[in-house]
């Protein structure tokens, strides 16, 4: 259930250089908030992206940024102390399974230490409510589908699921002793224009285009629930405006999926990207990889319930929309579908 809503003026983003917090951040500019952005620009991919992202925003009337690391706690308590939130939006993060891998301190300095900082500004600057991002990753190798929030999910296969299952239960405890409305938002494979490079949308388009081999891991036995960027601006606005009433416990805390609830084969994402290029990708077929899942399934009923929204981007057109995209920002021209 959700709470009253309160009345929102200004919102804090984090990770407004980053694929979701761009689009978020023009989203509430579009209905009259002001809006103070917070990023690191990490190298963690083409630093050039996000500045690229962060520009029309800068030029924005009502958007202000901050350059900082959620993990430095002097910045953000100045950020907090001078720019005062209704509400925040935490975004973000170290994001990658496979990252995770080889750089663990990366995703406890960002995720843990980055997030305690965030709860911290919230409790002691009177923040209204507190919308964060998890992931889908924290289902981990659940064979129950389609995953719902109320699953158990203590055993996670990767470090940066860990640090997103950390999140929740950090926001639960503040929740519970500062009662601090607390949202979270288990994302489920975003994918759209201005997309991350490391992801598997982007990582295939550009390998097509390049004349470069695609990694098809698991043999492409797998399938993930791709969702469309439009469709999880629209949840999080909606779950923004919709803070929890307090639970059985008194605590006003939730959870949601935001999922496109239609888990697509890998195989069948490669062909949908082929067709909208006019190319052949090069398969280079691969094992499944350490932190990797067979399959992600959002259940959003709960979504639903509480913001009367659902996903309804297909797949065909979320390619169609990111490849036009690619084009532009790369020229490259027109090719089948220009």
């Amino acid at each position: 259930m959700s709470g009253a809503a309160p009345v929102i003026k200004r919102v804090l983003v984090t990770g407004a250089a980053g694929f979701i917090g761009a689009a978020l951040a023009h989203r509430l500019l579009d209905d009259g908030m002001v809006v103070h952005g917070v990023d690191n620009l990490n190298d963690y991919y083409d630093v050039s992206l996000k500045e690229d992202r962060l520009s029309p925003l800068k030029a924005r009337a009502g958007f202000s940024f901050t350059r900082a690391d959620l993990s430095d706690r002097a910045a953000m308590e100045q950020v907090f102390a001078t720019f005062k939130p209704d509400v925040v939006v935490n975004l973000a993060a170290q994001a990658g399974v496979r990252y995770s891998i080889d750089h663990p301190h990366d995703y406890i300095d960002a995720n843990v230490m980055g997030f305690l900082n965030i709860l911290e500004g919230c409790r002691h600057h009177g923040v209204k409510h507190l919308v964060f991002a998890s992931s889908s990753s924290v289902y981990g190798g659940n064979e129950k589908t389609p995953f719902a929030e109320d699953d158990v999910v203590d055993h996670p296969v990767s470090l940066y699921a860990a640090t997103k299952k950390a999140n929740e239960l950090m926001a639960y405890s503040y929740a519970h002793l500062y009662r601090v409305p607390m949202t979270g938002l288990r994302f489920f494979t975003v994918y759209g224009p201005w997309g991350r490079p490391d992801m598997a949308v982007f990582k295939f388009v550009k390998a097509i285009y390049d004349g470069a081999p695609i990694d098809v891991y698991n043999n492409g036995d797998m399938k993930r629930d791709f969702t469309y960027i439009d469709d999880i601006i629209e949840g999080a606005a909606r779950v923004l405006n919709a803070p929890p009433a307090p639970d059985g416990r008194d605590v006003p805390y939730a959870l949601y999926n935001i999922g496109n609830n239609n888990p697509e084969q890998l195989m069948d994402l490669i062909k949908a990207i082929e067709d909208e290029t006019g190319l052949t990708a090069r398969k280079n077929m691969c094992a499944m990889q350490p932190g990797d899942v067979y399959q992600t399934y959002a259940d959003i009923t709960r979504l639903h319930a509480a913001t009367g929204f659902a996903p309804k981007t297909d797949l065909r057109t979320g390619i169609r929309a990111f490849v036009k995209w690619y084009r532009d920002y790369y020229n490259i021209g027109n090719g089948p579908t220009g």
